[in-house]
């Protein structure tokens, strides 16, 4: 199935430095009939530490229900990567399969099992078979290391561009740099992550501090992202910090730069969770949703969620079509407190409805013209106290369909 790049689509790959402490390299293994490396293999140096969030779905893969073991211990040695087969919904063979994985790349590195975190990506119910796991991870061990950008291309499915960003933050009089590749254009409403995200950084970071400032970045950023409203038996960030920078270990909000680096990081899956966005299956549209004056921010969410993954608001978007009625319509059907003579609605920086009646007289000009751009803003305003949110969507077309009707073939 061939997939026109997103015309959301940065122009280029970004430069982004190396991460002293990881080495990447990739290989086939030839998960499916394609002619392209499908398998990630990432090591990390000794006392890297390692934080997580995975998937809340309640048919989760074995690759998450091995993660979410092997976080408790806060140590990495590795990170494998498989693309072109989820192993979800696959029984004791997908179980076996991520523990067979798991022991080759262990046996490779001298260390414990529990040291190598596994994930996989792509069809559901089709066990990942064991011979071309192990054939492909042999062919890692002995490759040449590679760039950020072979290693986001490797773990691609139906997305249409690699993803990758970078940031720094000064931590302890030191400058240590992040970055991260992603995976994901289908299947998107995380309420814990997105896809396939991974971090790497030179900073020196406890597990428990890493852990608590990758939960806060999530929730401002992966959990704040839909395309279709799916959340995935996969969805998995990961976040190492290799300690190469050499700054005194965060431990604790009172850390030296504690501060820079949560921001940093923040910073990071910002961007990486918008590329998810930009890469939408089918998206010509990025759609920012900005929710005021709920009774709290957990409503103003909720609220902005229900817009986002309305299919009557994104297919309006995707006509360039200005029916703010929709909008009313998914604000109501969100079950969270609201008052239709106090709602507010803009398209761009055009108020369009007000005090629950359209704004009289109001020039649908400047409305059209900010639609048939490629980015659009949507500003909801309740009126009822100071919560608000901001999450982020695209546009529903013809495309989604087309990509998940062929998904299989």
């Amino acid at each position: 199935m061939s997939i026109a790049r997103s015309p959301l689509a940065p122009a280029a790959f970004p430069s982004l430095p190396g991460i002293a402490g990881v080495t990447l390299r990739v290989a086939r293994a030839r998960y499916k009939a394609w002619d392209r490396c499908d398998l990630t293999f990432a090591t990390l140096d000794p006392g890297t530490s390692v934080a997580g969030v995975l998937t809340n779905s309640r048919c989760p893969s074995p690759e998450v229900e091995w993660c979410r073991k092997a976080l408790v211990l806060g140590r990495a040695r590795a990170l494998v990567v498989n693309a072109g087969n989820s192993n979800a919904f696959t029984g004791n063979r997908g179980r076996a399969a991520v523990e067979a994985i798991a022991a080759r790349a262990a046996g490779h590195l001298g260390c414990e099992p529990s040291d190598i975190f596994v994930a996989s990506t792509g069809v559901i119910g089709v066990p990942l078979p064991v011979d071309k796991a192990e054939a492909g991870l042999d062919a890692a061990f002995t490759a040449e290391p590679c760039g950020w950008e072979d290693a986001a291309a490797t773990i691609m499915t139906t997305d249409t561009f690699a993803k990758a960003a970078a940031t720094q933050a000064v931590v302890d009089g030191r400058t240590v740099s992040l970055v991260g590749i992603i995976k994901g254009s289908g299947m998107i409403a995380p309420d814990m992550a997105t896809m396939l995200g991974f971090i790497f950084t030179d900073a020196a970071a406890e597990p428990g501090f890493l852990q608590h400032a990758l939960a806060e970045a999530n929730r401002r950023t992966f959990s704040c992202i839909t395309v279709d409203g799916d959340t995935s038996t996969s969805d998995t960030v990961l976040a190492f910090a290799t300690g190469a920078a050499g700054n005194a270990p965060l431990a604790s909000e009172d850390s030296n730069g504690a501060d820079a680096f949560r921001a940093a990081l923040a910073d990071l899956c910002r961007q990486l969770a918008l590329l998810v966005v930009r890469d939408g299956e089918g998206a010509s549209k990025l759609i920012t949703i900005d929710v005021d004056g709920a009774e709290s921010d957990r409503s103003a969410h909720v609220i902005a969620m229900s817009i986002a993954n309305s299919p009557l608001v994104k297919t309006a978007i995707a006509g360039e079509d200005a029916n703010w009625g929709r909008v009313v319509m998914a604000v109501g059907k969100a079950g969270e407190p609201a008052e239709r003579d106090r709602l507010a609605i803009r398209f761009g920086d055009t108020q369009v409805a007000r005090d629950g009646l359209a704004v009289e007289g109001y020039d649908e000009a400047p409305v059209a013209a900010h639609l048939k751009g490629r980015e659009i803003e949507i500003g909801v305003d309740l009126g009822l106290g100071e919560g608000r949110a901001t999450v982020w969507t695209c546009d529903l077309t013809h495309g989604y369909i087309s990509i998940n009707a062929d998904y299989r073939s």
